[in-house]
């Protein structure tokens, strides 16, 4: 068997601190050397905080009493010899609760008030409210401490039905989901909206993020929950009870928050939880066994999964195993084979992913860095050429050389001014794409979707606007990709006409790729798609849910168009900052050329030792390239990292 999700987790955690010391050690080795240029320094702080910040968020979704929160204590709280989420009889979890770790907050638990549902923030924006939410101090040496104050998460109030309605947790027209009221006409609630821990469990700390959800009426309350949080969820493991198999209200969640895609069943895993329940003193081994077999194969047909995503355990068997450590026990639970799967599942995934991207990244960086090794080479072969035309030459051809230099010189400043108004184009260009993709322009595009969800009374017509919407959105991403590639066309040119003239190297890079967004935009409006059914048109016909349904829509779209327009800034960089770097390079060497012809006029020695001082820069220059490679190769060699990165392509000088 392989390593458990904790220990996969384990060494993720330490390639990236690894990651993050090796990029420090190649940005400080390359700043000693001057070879941090605009480009460089983007990719570099890109590249670190993307492993630095890189989080695995696994969901945990389920209908009531299936046992949520006693899977998440059995496979990630039982080294603290008991339960840490709530996990008795009945309800436990009644709000989305989120495990992580920021070392800028204290260890603690923070409750949003289930009253904000009555305003229309989304759940983002009441993040940055910290007035608002309830917060408790959470002891880290003390886990009974920590037991007692996760408890909160379980809370429940009474409200009469009209807040109840208002709340979204009552609807007229929807008896089967509405709780049931008491004798004085009053029904229960959660306290709380949503509950966020913040503890410095070890795989916490490492990027790992728990969300726990409660059941259907709450899930379908919330829809940045449904349509923001989970789906983008790195995996979901749906969990069900053995004892029962699919039911109705089963069927329903997975259906209507998890199923959205074949794309996004991939990432599910189902978990038949309680298989405890199936052992029986009066039945065989044999028997049990093949009861258990039967409910795996009948909720894999149910759910149209493939049997190997379906998992048998017993969460509880399984956290009284580990803590009493109890290794038949924890076998026979199932526990260690769940946590293979979510290892080869989840991290396999997610690490294979960011290792790719890492790899892409350093080839870039050291193609780009190669570059600018290359022009400084390039220069020295022209100035080595053009000492060595001077050997045995007198005093009026070195002359000649200086007022030859000098001349290069003014030509090149006053070809700064053609350089300055190519600048001016490619930035309006680039400004007019980050319009395309900014904040306002999203929202115009969204506003007849927003003003027909808002209308009273069923949302006729509601899914031809909304396929429309995204039609619009998609064809926004076109509009940038074919901006793209018209500033790389009239990069292309103006490098070409500068390479011919001043003798650069500059090369345009491939204008930035935005199909992995447009895939993006199709799977937000999937995971939005049921929503718009006649299943949930009653749900649709009240204002405050369609309203957030429009909010979470708009949040997530947001992010999505901000990642395509830092792309465009990043390729934007890239190319600009070869030119500042050419540039630069150029005038160090007209600086130079001077300097030696200068050293040559006073002293006869002079030529010699220049000649001599270039050869050791070219020397020095192979060393600085062999350096790179070697700190480069570092990066994507580290222990479990993907094959080492392609050796760049050398760029002509």
């Amino acid at each position: 068997m392989g390593p458990s999700f904790n220990e996969q987790f384990d060494q993720h955690g330490v390639w990236r601190r690894e990651f993050a010391q090796q990029l420090k050690r190649l940005a400080d080795w390359m700043a000693t050397h001057d070879l941090m240029d605009a480009a460089v320094q983007e990719r570099l702080q890109r590249l670190e905080e993307q492993v630095r910040s890189d989080k695995v968020m696994v969901a945990f979704v389920a209908e009531f009493s299936r046992g949520k929160s006693e899977l998440i204590n059995a496979i990630f709280f039982a080294d603290y010899g008991r339960r840490i989420m709530p996990a008795s009889a009945g309800r436990t979890t009644m709000c989305p609760t989120e495990l992580g770790y920021d070392a800028n907050v204290a260890p603690s638990l923070r409750l949003l008030p289930i009253e904000t549902r009555l305003q229309m923030q989304s759940l983002a924006e009441w993040r940055v409210k910290a007035d608002r939410w309830h917060e408790i101090p959470l002891d880290v040496g003390n886990a009974d401490q920590i037991a007692k104050a996760l408890e909160k998460v379980a809370e429940v109030c009474k409200v009469s039905l009209d807040n109840a309605r208002a709340l979204g947790f009552w609807h007229d027209d929807l008896t089967d989901e509405n709780p049931v009221p008491d004798a004085q006409g009053m029904v229960e609630v959660p306290m709380w909206r949503h509950a966020i821990i913040n503890i410095p469990h070890p795989l916490l700390k490492q990027g790992l993020v728990i969300l726990d959800t409660p059941g259907l009426n709450a899930v379908g309350a919330e829809p940045e929950l449904t349509v923001n949080l989970i789906p983008q969820a790195h995996a979901v493991v749906f969990i069900l009870s053995a004892d029962t198999g699919v039911t109705r209200s089963d069927l329903s969640i997975w259906r209507e928050h998890l199923a959205i895609s074949p794309e996004s069943v991939e990432a599910r895993l189902v978990v038949l939880n309680k298989i405890d329940t199936l052992w029986d003193t009066l039945n065989t081994a044999d028997q049990v066994q093949s009861q258990m077999e039967r409910q795996c194969a009948t909720s894999a047909e149910m759910l149209g999964v493939s049997l190997d995503r379906v998992v048998p355990v017993s969460a509880q068997k399984g956290l009284v195993a580990k803590i009493t450590a109890d290794d038949v026990l924890l076998e026979t639970s199932g526990l260690p084979a769940l946590e293979e799967a979510l290892a080869k599942g989840i991290m396999g995934r997610r690490q294979s992913i960011l290792r790719a991207a890492v790899a892409t990244g350093v080839a870039s960086l050291r193609t780009e860095t190669s570059r600018v090794i290359n022009i400084r080479r390039r220069d020295l072969d022209d100035q080595m050429a053009e000492l060595r035309s001077l050997r045995g030459k007198n005093a009026s051809v070195i002359e000649s050389m200086r007022h030859r230099i000098e001349q290069e010189q003014r030509e090149f400043d006053l070809s700064t001014a053609k350089i300055q108004a190519v600048r001016a184009v490619h930035l309006k260009l680039l400004r007019d794409v980050f319009q395309q993709l900014g904040a306002k322009a999203l929202k115009a595009e969204l506003a007849e979707l927003a003003q027909t969800l808002q209308q009273k009374g069923l949302k006729v017509g509601v899914k031809k606007i909304y396929v429309q919407t995204f039609d619009k959105l998609r064809g926004t991403l076109d509009k940038a990709q074919a901006s793209g590639t018209e500033i790389q066309a009239m990069l292309s040119g103006t490098f070409r006409q500068l390479n011919a003239e001043f003798g650069f190297s500059l090369q345009v890079p491939a204008p930035p790729q935005l199909e992995h967004f447009a895939q993006d935009l199709h799977q937000i409006e999937q995971s939005h798609l049921q929503y718009l059914g006649m299943g949930n048109a009653l749900k649709l016909a009240q204002p405050e849910f369609a309203e957030r349904l429009v909010r979470a829509l708009a949040m997530r779209l947001r992010t999505v168009y901000e990642s395509a327009a830092n792309d465009l800034e990043l390729w934007s960089k890239s190319a600009t900052a070869q030119l500042d770097a050419q540039l630069r390079e150029r005038r160090r060497s007209f600086a130079r050329r001077m300097e030696a012809v200068d050293r040559i006029q006073q002293a006869a020695s002079g030529l010699v030792e220049r000649i001599s001082e270039i050869e050791a820069g070219e020397e020095e220059l192979g060393q600085l390239e062999r350096k790179l490679h070697e700190l480069t190769s570092k990066l994507v060699a580290l222990p479990g990292a993907v094959p080492a990165v392609t050796e760049a392509h050398p760029v002509s000088a």
